[in-house]
């Protein structure tokens, strides 16, 4: 093996862990996906950092967790970025030709493209002018169309009404060429070619859409999945026992309310469709990858930033600290590393030190994961640790949630409600809060106890007095 791979970086939007060899309607979601992850480290049980976009890329680009960077929300403009160095600029540091495709969502001060010289770059932007250039009229987000839904949100202490994408589905209306990420990855496939031509090792991080709302789907992916033939979560459109009262104020039980099961089976249908889209388009980047005869030296990661509670506890799209919206796919092709299935919890912060480590260069003190390399070269799990997550609000300081993944066991703060504790083994649809259960009362404390530790270590302001339960 090289000493320096080759790296293709591809991630989605609002995938769930779930989506990987699921079948419905008499058929596999996630084929590609499922071959690669057969063939490299795949791991059931990965974690993502805040079921946020901003906060999540955020912290797989720096291996820093939100309350470090100071990106606990989606801050488009940067106002609370720092000075962190990126994966990006590590690698362009270390030789690397650099690509970008899709979303960029990261934000760190200076922004990436002022810290990295992108040999190829194409975003949103370059495809919506594209489409102004073909005089297609494009804006599905917009008001009064049906695609968004207004709902009250916690901002500091006062409800403001905020329009978000909401459970309507359609059929993409143009042509499947020119659906975003069908456009993203046909640019992410010319630049992967003119660099599988060159001499220095490339890094291409493709930032696919899909499956994220407005749940506008090509024709062909939403007749893949029809409504009535899917097998959905039992708890869709129920609401689980001992829910903590906050969990109704929320954005995502807002977004969910009055939507009916035949709704939902139609927000399935384009969900999975665009997941499969997405999986479509996967295949075709790493087929490039394989026709050079350079899959070999080229390490591949594929993850999602968060995932979508879809129906289930009536909740739509992310912003929780339930599995759904928080537990998301992760496959590691690691030239050199034997196949193998990992079920123990892990955290999209031990992605990055586990790249650096894999391209044969230094991990940098002070980083909030660890490498999964040595484990995985040894054909063994790697050693179980505590996974954290958080949510902090979206626009702004809002909605406060902390959680905790320890083996078996979640356990959420909620400084304004009741805790939360889930056995994810023996109930992994979190119907039953143990948290008041006197046979936990030690785990519960301990779980705590960790919690506020790893957090007011890295300079979370939240209170962690514990509050009933």
């Amino acid at each position: 093996m090289p000493r320096q791979p080759n790296l293709l970086y591809i991630t989605t939007d609002h995938q769930r862990a779930d989506s990987l060899f699921m079948v419905q309607a008499g058929r596999e979601v996630t084929p590609n996906l499922n071959r690669l992850a057969r063939a490299g480290c795949y791991f059931t049980h990965n974690y993502t950092t805040s079921p946020l976009c901003v906060p999540a890329r955020t912290a797989l680009a720096t291996g820093l967790y939100p309350t470090r960077t100071g990106v606990l929300l989606n801050d488009w403009d940067g106002r609370t970025s720092g000075d962190f160095k990126p994966l990006h600029q590590t690698l362009a540091e270390a030789g690397y030709a650099l690509a970008h495709a899709g979303k960029n969502h990261i934000r760190v001060r200076p922004g990436l493209r002022e810290r990295v010289p992108f040999l190829d770059w194409a975003d949103e932007g370059d495809h919506r002018r594209q489409l102004e250039e073909l005089g297609v009229a494009d804006n599905p987000a917009a008001d009064g169309i049906g695609f968004r839904r207004e709902v009250a949100e916690r901002r500091g202490n006062v409800a403001v009404p905020t329009r978000y994408s909401s459970a309507r589905t359609a059929v993409w209306p143009h042509a499947e060429e020119l659906f975003m990420d069908t456009w993203i990855c046909g640019r992410a496939g010319e630049m992967l070619r003119r660099r599988m031509s060159g001499s220095a090792p490339f890094a291409l991080f493709v930032n696919i859409w899909a499956p994220h709302p407005p749940l506008r789907v090509p024709r062909r992916f939403l007749d893949m999945f029809p409504p009535q033939e899917l097998a959905l979560p039992a708890d869709v459109g129920l609401v689980p026992p001992g829910e903590p009262a906050n969990r109704r104020r929320g954005v995502p039980a807002q977004l969910a309310a009055g939507v009916t099961m035949d709704q939902w089976r139609e927000v399935w249908c384009a969900h999975l469709g665009l997941t499969a889209l997405a999986d479509e388009l996967i295949g075709g980047l790493w087929d490039i990858v394989e026709r050079s005869g350079r899959a070999g030296e080229t390490l591949l990661v594929f993850t999602s930033d968060h995932g979508d509670h879809l129906g289930q506890r009536v909740m739509y799209q992310k912003m929780e600290l339930y599995e759904p919206a928080l537990r998301v796919p992760l496959l590691l092709a690691l030239p050199g590393v034997p196949p193998q299935r990992c079920e123990i919890p892990v955290s999209h912060l031990d992605v990055l030190p586990t790249l650096l480590e894999a391209c044969g260069l230094a991990i940098p003190g002070g980083l909030d994961g660890h490498s999964l390399l040595p484990a995985l070269r040894a054909g063994q799990a790697p050693d179980e640790r505590a996974v954290f997550a958080q949510y902090s609000g979206n626009p702004e300081i809002g909605d406060i949630r902390r959680g905790i993944i320890r083996g078996r066991f979640k356990y959420v703060h909620d400084p304004d409600d009741i805790p939360e504790l889930y056995d994810l083994e023996a109930d992994p649809l979190e119907q039953s809060n143990r948290a008041a259960d006197a046979a936990l009362s030690d785990l519960r404390r301990d779980l705590h106890a960790q919690l506020a530790a790893w957090h007011s270590a890295r300079g979370d302001r939240v209170d962690y007095l514990e509050s009933g339960g």
